[in-house]
């Protein structure tokens, strides 16, 4: 089996090790030690200010991107949130199930943010600002330095969604004065799904010991104040923090953040190189390396799932919604390589023969 999706993704051999051993009682000096150490790796590979705090949520990243909503924001914030797909409206959803009122840059498929749409925006009042940098359904990664510049120019809270796009693309929080930078345990860091990370700036830490939060589960107070000896409000799941223990540690022995995005990028670039020729068009041009949009030109995208699910073993990320029979996505994280690449490209090239595509 190769998985080409976004998430879950390939794991190594440690990681699929530890997800097959018995899960260890976790109130104990051994489990706080591997989640200081988890928060320590998180914050060099983030590169966030030294007095920046690591949370370790149970639940998918959809959970952390309600946190951070109800954590950080009220009814009396005006908030402006980039949409440009399927993730870019889960921040409007979530902003409009909290009645927090919110403007949406709409985007259409695969389209990027200019400066010129951004600057529309400007000077107009706004305290939050919510991107999901990558927006994984359409493949298009938005250009953070410019973001980042307007919301120091605008004095706002900047929270960025990096669930697909952490370890994958350069990402400096500290530079770009992100509050906020969430992502999760089955994408890059290439473990089980079921934890998300938020990685909150020293401003953010601050501004959660003085809000009062009306909720218990997601609440970052309470997470912050466990987090101190390496704990957890509430039973997290174990079995997967110690997966991500041992993927960050991989990752530091092996070069840290700089070496991990630079074997994503070469990956992605093997892939676009190798299916040069084939009837695909590539949906967006400002790409993150962490995955690959796809446009079927003769062929529905579901269909071409589905038959390399069914007839060859491999799975590529079909889409959902409107595009879904428009774009699938080929993933160039996790324990893939450039021979893995050749295997899915000989696949298009069968389905060509056969005229399935």
């Amino acid at each position: 089996m190769l998985n080409f999706t976004v998430g879950p993704v390939m794991s190594s051999e440690k990681v699929c090790e530890i997800g097959g051993e018995q899960v260890p009682y976790f109130r104990t000096p051994e489990f706080s030690d591997i989640m200081l150490e988890n928060e320590r790796l998180m914050k060099k590979f983030t590169k966030a200010d030294k007095d920046a705090r690591v949370v370790f949520i149970t639940g998918s990243g959809t959970a952390s991107l309600e946190a951070c909503v109800v954590n950080f924001f009220t009814p009396q914030d005006k908030l402006l949130v980039v949409n440009g797909g399927s993730f870019g409206q889960r921040f409007v959803d979530l902003c409009e199930l909290y009645e927090i009122p919110y403007d949406a840059i709409n985007l259409a498929h695969g389209q990027s943010l200019s400066k010129e749409k951004l600057y529309e925006y400007d000077g107009k009042g706004y305290t939050g600002f919510l991107v999901n940098v990558h927006e994984t359904s359409t493949g298009v990664h938005y250009d953070i330095e410019m973001i980042s510049e307007f919301c120091k120019k605008n004095n706002i809270f900047l929270v960025v969604d990096a669930i697909s796009s952490f370890l994958a693309d350069e990402f400096d929080m500290e530079k770009l004065g992100a509050g906020v930078m969430i992502t999760g345990s089955q994408k890059a860091l290439a473990c089980a799904p079921g934890i998300s990370v938020i990685v909150l700036s020293s401003d953010a830490v601050k501004r959660i010991e003085n809000s009062n939060v009306k909720c218990m589960y997601l609440n970052l107070k309470n997470a912050l104040k466990n987090g101190e000896r390496g704990q957890t409000p509430f039973t997290p799941a174990v079995g997967i923090l110690r997966q991500i223990n041992a993927r960050l540690k991989e990752i530091d022995k092996a070069g840290g953040v700089e070496s991990e995005i630079k074997r994503i990028s070469e990956l992605a670039q093997d892939f676009r190189e190798k299916i040069k020729g084939l009837p695909f068009e590539i949906v967006s041009d400002s790409l993150s390396n962490a995955v690959t949009p796809l446009h079927p030109l003769n062929a529905d995208a579901h269909k071409i799932f589905e038959i390399i699910k069914d007839e060859y073993g491999m799975w590529v990320c079909p889409n959902g919604g409107d595009m879904a029979s428009t774009i699938f996505r080929v993933g160039h994280i996790g324990a893939l390589t450039k021979d893995d690449n050749t295997k899915l490209v000989d696949v298009f090239k069968d389905l060509q023969k056969r005229g399935l595509i």
